[in-house]
């Protein structure tokens, strides 16, 4: 790649677009966790890695993972490490900058450092995630919860659209199910984490700067909620003694959006989201018997978040009684607000003012591996601006310039830590 910044962050741009040609739906950007299409992607991305001078390996869940060795020793397992990543996985009908950027420009310092010859006092690690978006199995972080030991066995256990566990996914894949805690990091060795990623939001375009820094991940719930009625003729049930369960779910993502928009000024902020529904039994000319509908409900306070999840917790179950549907409720996930390591931010401010006229200090509402992560150690994010705030959509767009000022950002907090550590 050689010293030009410019030429480094075009490089990675190809890299983004190289990637996204790689995906399981030919119609449009998708890759899931263990699929075909995310082992052609680990496999190139292991390509370029290993162009950068790493040794690499794929964990019994199948992350990805190159490891930069240290200046002390080529594998020493005692030196400290700082871990950068992102997620190699997708939304469907994805975007292909949201994840693979975060792991691009991450490899692309390394490759400076390999290309120079330079060893650091500790290691670099970086990881693409397996799974952070939760689709196939609706569960999220699958990929950073493992190495952070948060990993719930039970989740072994789901099953996908196709009726194929997730351990049997994972066997399919070339993993083992069995061996999950082998995966796991030693806490005792990172020094942090930091994860590069698209804003996912307008504040960046709108002030005209690059990159930001993150202060905080706004908490998550996401929850599966069942409306049983009783399925009939459509034709010969009297409107009067019907127990339509789709109607009552249909009251509910209507009450969903009214909450959410009248949250008074202590609770703004507050996101609250049903973005999937299944009704049986899906027939045109037959009542729906049963309905299943997600929500998401999202705050940087936890406090708020909890209280907006009671809140419609208690709708739910207030129009089932009425409509005398049943109502049954299951918590899918559940993630508490991050707050970024306050040591790690400020260096990477400092990265920042070194490039750009100011530092601006962002919250992220939309979860990432950071979250998982923050477990084990320290974790920071730098936000890279992206067109109109938009993201999981075909139309994710980032700027060559900005690519370049994350690139430069990264090397510099990369240095700062090298010259604080010896």
């Amino acid at each position: 790649m050689g010293g030009d910044r410019m030429n480094i962050a075009r490089t990675v741009m190809q890299r983004i677009d190289a990637l996204a040609k790689i995906s399981e739906d030919p119609n449009c950007l998708t890759r899931t966790f263990c699929s075909p299409a995310m082992r052609r992607a680990n496999a190139l991305v292991a390509s370029w890695m290993r162009e950068a001078g790493m040794i690499v390996r794929t964990d019994t869940i199948g992350n990805l993972i190159g490891h930069y060795p240290c200046k002390a020793e080529s594998r020493n397992q005692k030196s400290k490490v700082l871990l950068f990543g992102s997620h190699l996985d997708t939304v469907r009908n994805a975007g292909k900058f949201d994840g693979p950027l975060g792991v691009f420009i991450a490899i692309a310092c390394v490759q400076q450092l390999h290309e120079t010859k330079t060893r650091l006092p500790f290691a670099i690690e970086v990881t693409g995630f397996a799974d952070e978006e939760g689709v196939r199995y609706q569960s999220a972080y699958l990929g950073s919860r493992v190495l952070a030991r948060t990993f719930d066995l039970k989740d072994l256990k789901r099953v996908d659209a196709d009726g194929i566990s997730m351990a049997k996914a994972i066997r399919g894949f070339g993993g083992n199910p069995r061996a999950l805690a082998s995966a796991k990091l030693d806490p005792k060795r990172l020094l942090g984490y930091v994860e590069v990623h698209i804003e996912q939001g307008p504040v960046l375009e709108k002030k005209n700067l690059s990159v930001g820094v993150v202060t905080a991940i706004a908490g998550q719930t996401r929850l599966c909620i069942t409306f049983t009625g009783r399925a009939g003729h459509a034709g010969t049930t009297p409107m009067n003694l019907r127990r339509d369960a789709l109607c009552a779910a249909a009251e509910f993502v209507l009450e969903v959006e009214r909450f959410a928009r009248g949250r008074p000024a202590a609770e703004t902020g507050l996101v609250a989201t049903v973005g999937q529904i299944s009704a049986l039994p899906d027939t045109s000319n037959v009542i729906p018997g049963e309905v299943v509908v997600s929500l998401d409900i999202r705050h940087a306070k936890d406090s708020v978040r909890e209280r907006g999840v009671a809140a419609l917790r208690k709708r739910a179950v207030q129009i089932g009684r009425r409509r005398n549907i049943k109502v049954s409720i299951g918590l899918v996930q559940q993630s508490a607000s991050v707050s970024c390591d306050r040591n790690l931010s400020n260096l990477l401010a400092k990265s920042i003012r070194r490039y750009q006229k100011e530092a601006p200090l962002l919250a992220s509402g939309a979860g990432h591996d950071a979250v998982a992560m923050a477990v084990i150690t320290a974790v920071a994010m730098l936000f890279v601006r992206c067109k109109g705030g938009i993201s999981h959509h075909p139309d994710e767009s980032v700027r060559l310039q900005d690519v370049r000022m994350a690139v430069s950002v990264t090397t510099d907090l990369i240095q700062r830590l090298a010259s604080e550590f010896s």
